[in-house]
């Protein structure tokens, strides 16, 4: 029997609208999830409803369970926490994350969706999947006990590399953002604030994910000789310029770019997504985390929402989108 839902798709860049969708019943192996929530990851998904991927990169940017094409019209996401009305037994009634647009039910296969410890409120676990970008991000930067560390960029996923150093032994660790804001941002995740003329340097590691040209040659700066920056931006169609004459070569400094789409080779040998996804929502058990979610709204408000996000006027790290019992 099929059912009814609604989508948020992205008519046209800078303009999105809701969709009815028609939901065929869920076949073997499948199961019928209700949304409770969804996050809007501010970086990547204004990027997405701006019109500015690379049409180089439209391939790459895909979503899992994306529909349409870049720059429009388009169903982009991939930050869903909703339960299961149908399925296996052994999932119905489970909460579950899905890397799955903003949709008010949908049909995935099974091996789709990740069940959310019950130690995990659902509010929180829409930051899996950024949580899960900076896991990855600390198997490639591989920080060691005692390391002088930056973060460089106080929004959701520079928040999330941030929340998790601080859990390191022995590092000394500062937040690094132009948003004296952030500052409260970092204390309630337990890790140093500063202004980026004010950082320390003799960095080891600096992790840089402002998106910003100014802040990745920042990071060049705080590096102590041999330093690596590890780059998590993503800069979609602009092209920046840094200083790599100076002395980046007699200081022999790395920079090292480090992206979701590939379990970082540095890895545990047999790491698996699903495995880095389950670590993901483990480290959400930290209510510390609640911090990286800034705002909230209704489903229904999303096409008026995503372009005061785009533009700021709406200043976010995780926008949290709540659905309520509707189609």
């Amino acid at each position: 029997m099929n059912s009814s839902a609604r989508a948020f798709w992205l008519r046209s860049p800078g303009h999105g609208e809701l969709r009815d969708v028609t939901l065929a019943a869920p076949g073997e192996g499948e199961v019928l999830v209700r949304s409770l929530y969804s996050g809007v990851s501010r970086g990547t998904e204004t990027l997405v409803f701006r019109g500015g991927v690379p049409e180089s990169q439209h391939a790459v940017m895909r979503a899992p369970f994306q529909e349409g094409e870049f720059p429009g019209p388009v169903k982009y996401g991939y930050l869903n926490v909703g339960v299961v009305e149908d399925g296996p037994d052994g999932l119905i009634g489970r909460t579950v994350f899905c890397l799955y647009p903003h949709q008010t039910r949908y049909v995935v296969p099974v091996n789709a969706v990740t069940v959310v410890p019950e130690c995990v409120p659902p509010a929180r676990a829409v930051l899996a999947g950024t949580v899960e970008t900076a896991v990855n991000a600390l198997w490639d930067a591989a920080p060691l006990v005692g390391d002088r560390i930056a973060v460089i960029g106080g929004g959701m996923v520079g928040c999330s590399v941030a929340a998790l150093l601080a859990r390191f032994p022995g590092v000394r660790l500062q937040l690094v953002d132009a948003d004296p804001a952030r500052a409260k941002t970092a204390e309630a995740l337990g890790t140093g604030f500063a202004a980026p003329e004010d950082a320390l340097g003799d960095c080891d590691l600096v992790v840089h994910a402002s998106a910003t040209e100014q802040g990745l040659t920042r990071a060049l700066e705080l590096l102590a000789p041999e330093g690596t920056v590890l780059e998590l931006s993503w800069y979609g169609d602009r092209r920046i310029a840094l200083p790599l004459g100076e002395a980046f070569h007699s200081r022999r400094l790395t920079v090292r770019s480090s992206q979701v789409g590939t379990v970082s080779p540095a890895a545990r040998a047999g790491r698996s997504y699903a495995d880095r996804l389950a670590l993901a929502l483990d480290l959400l058990a930290d209510p510390a985390m609640d911090a990286l979610i800034t705002g909230e709204s209704a489903f229904e408000e999303l096409p008026e929402v995503l372009p005061k996000l785009a533009s700021g006027e709406i200043p976010a790290l995780c926008h949290r989108v709540r659905y309520g019992d509707i189609g």
